[in-house]
């Protein structure tokens, strides 16, 4: 086993009671995020000492002296007191989401990647809604650069150095870029400028022109991330570093030759080879002992995380892989304590309050939803509570039948589904949701899934309104046109045009010219210049066969004739379904219950 870790060893840094900060890496697939870490990881191990880089499980460790050699000039590091940065190296806002520490995001701050050229996305909006919400603070790389018509790349070097170096055209179209990005951000509150014109950063959100795939900027961006470290977050770095560990799950996986083991981020204290630890679990949380601790080995030697070494204490801020019996049930995102000077009960208990505070909230009616992680749970459960859509059921993990059995007892049918958020659907559930009717929506976008959601009960209570509108009676208002009888009875066959409303085939047809409705017949078909219609509506004209009376005796040419309405239906639409039906229709309908309310004024309430 190698020596144990001290905190300078784990983190990269020199000053034993401040940590490293940790940083998240958010943006829209596509627009280089994992290009962006490698290329810092990747300068630094070519520039930087050989090991003063560190990988970490999860994490890439960057001590400040070798970010002062990728910043040059920028970077003094006398400057600073904060050891480097910890970049949190499996990037995407799943994995902000799952990093939490006491109810809050993990990561101390944030670089938010957007493609100069494409402008805000999808996860972009997401990513800006989770770093809102958790308060992070974050500067915008504004990337790709070099993709710019015309650019002219100098690799490494300062962003001002190299626009400096670019043509008018490239530049101007660079400027005109940028300023849509920032005017993107100011759509979302956020007040951004060029990194260099902000003066407060705490109400100012700095934007760098970066390329990840030069490095042009790239010296910038970690200038601003230790500026900005070291101006807001020096007094919450402070750390008991022999104090226990407390950190947070961020994957569970098998680990050959251990078993079931956890991938940790540590953002306080010191985990030892013998430590007992109690790690949040989808049941009561598991209190297990420490079979071995494991980071990857040095980036100078192996670029990959296969390739591990057992080690005797970790200190934060880390990431680390922790093998240990009974681990199956432990949850990505939830919470690691290791127990030392207080009882085993309180650091329970403490792990269990934690695990409260990121629970969500159920009903006893309302839709199931599943996600990777408990971060990511509760973030769909914020915005579900936002579109005041109930959840019945919350969990992390793969669609299971379980999942798709709870879904199919629902009340109503707009419950009957599964939301599920960047996890699979298992085969067996996949095939009793389709044999059981259960809808299952799948996204890795989480407003995405929101939409998905919404639009399907909005089109299904469409259909619902539809149906009952096709069987139920409409209003309508009817004149018998003078010299269009084209047979007196049997049925008496007449021209007629729509005054008002929708005139349906077998609708009743009653005389409205007294004080109370007389039932006249009923309506068996309707021809529009000689061709079968289900319906005429307001100034059609068509002629209409109906069943009862004969022309001369029980109507006349020119008398105004209604479609009756049984006073259910007349409730239904006026009380559930006047939006959904054409304005001259609703008048109809008002003119309707005004004749019948002057006898009876609680008719069709």
């Amino acid at each position: 086993m190698s020596e144990t870790h001290t905190n300078a060893d784990a983190a990269g840094g020199t000053a034993e009671s401040l940590r490293t900060p940790i940083v998240a890496v958010l943006g829209h697939v596509d627009h280089g995020k994992t290009t962006l870490l490698d290329k810092i990881r990747g300068s630094a191990v070519t520039d930087g000492e050989a090991g003063a880089i560190t990988q970490h499980i999860g994490a890439t460790a960057v001590p400040l002296e070798t970010v002062s050699e990728l910043a040059g000039s920028l970077v003094d590091p006398d400057d600073f007191d904060l050891p480097g940065l910890l970049f949190i190296d499996t990037p995407g806002h799943h994995s902000f989401s799952t990093l939490r520490s006491r109810g809050g995001a993990l990561a101390d701050i944030a670089i938010l990647v957007v493609d100069v050229n494409d402008g805000f996305q999808p996860q972009t909006i997401e990513a800006l809604d989770i770093l809102r919400r958790t308060e992070t603070p974050f500067v915008v790389a504004a990337n790709k650069i070099d993709t710019v018509p015309g650019w002219n790349p100098q690799s490494d070097v300062p962003i001002q150095e190299s626009y400096d170096a670019q043509s008018d055209r490239a530049r101007a179209t660079l400027d005109e870029n940028l300023y849509e990005l920032i005017g993107e951000l100011s759509d979302h509150d956020f007040s951004a400028d060029m990194y260099w014109r902000v003066q407060n950063f705490a109400n100012n959100v700095g934007v760098v022109p970066t390329s990840a795939e030069t490095g042009e900027g790239v010296p910038d961006v970690l200038t601003v991330l230790m500026g900005l470290s070291q101006r807001y977050l020096k007094d919450a770095m402070a750390i008991d570093v022999d104090g226990p560990g407390a950190g947070t799950v961020l994957e569970v996986k098998d680990q050959k030759g251990f078993g079931t083991a956890i991938d940790v981020v540590l953002y306080d204290g010191t985990v030892r080879s013998d430590d007992t630890i109690v790690v949040g679990a989808s049941g009561d949380p598991i209190v297990t002992d420490v079979r071995a601790l494991l980071q990857p080995r040095p980036l100078a030697e192996i670029r990959t995380e296969s390739r591990f070494e057992q080690v005797d204490a970790v200190s934060a801020a880390a990431g680390l892989k922790i093998a240990a019996p009974e681990l199956d049930s432990a949850m990505a995102g939830a919470p690691v304590r290791v127990v030392r000077d207080q009882p085993r009960e309180e650091v329970v208990a403490a792990v269990e309050e934690e695990l409260a505070a990121i629970g969500v909230t159920t009903q006893e009616e309302g839709v199931v939803v599943k996600a990777d992680t408990l971060g990511s749970l509760e973030a769909v459960a914020d915005a579900l509570e936002e579109a005041e859509i109930p959840i019945v059921r919350a969990e992390v993990g793969a669609v299971a039948p379980r999942d798709v059995t709870v879904a199919s007892t629902a009340d109503e049918e707009k419950h009957e589904t599964v939301l599920a958020f960047s996890v699979d659907v298992l085969d067996n559930a996949a095939d009793l949701a389709e044999e059981s009717g259960v809808r299952i929506f799948e996204s890795d976008v989480i407003y995405r899934l929101v939409e998905e959601y919404d639009e399907f009960v909005t089109e299904r209570e469409r259909s619902q309104q539809d149906a009952i509108l096709e069987n139920i009676s409409r209003p309508a208002r009817f004149q018998l046109l003078p010299d269009h009888t084209f047979r007196q009875n049997d049925p008496a066959v007449v021209g007629v045009e729509v005054l008002t409303g929708t005139l349906k085939r077998n609708a009743r047809v009653v005389d409205f010219s007294g004080s109370e409705p007389k039932r006249i017949g009923e309506v068996n078909g309707i021809q529009d210049q000689g061709e079968d219609v289900d319906q005429a509506r307001k100034g059609d004209r068509v002629s209409v066969a109906i069943d009862g009376p004969t022309v001369g005796r029980q109507i006349e040419e020119g008398d105004e004739l209604w479609v009756g309405l049984p006073e259910k239906h007349a409730k239904v639409l006026e009380q559930e379904l006047t939006e959904d039906i054409p304005a001259d229709e609703a008048d109809a309908l008002r003119m309707y219950l005004d004749k019948h309310r002057r006898r009876d004024p609680f008719w069709g309430k």
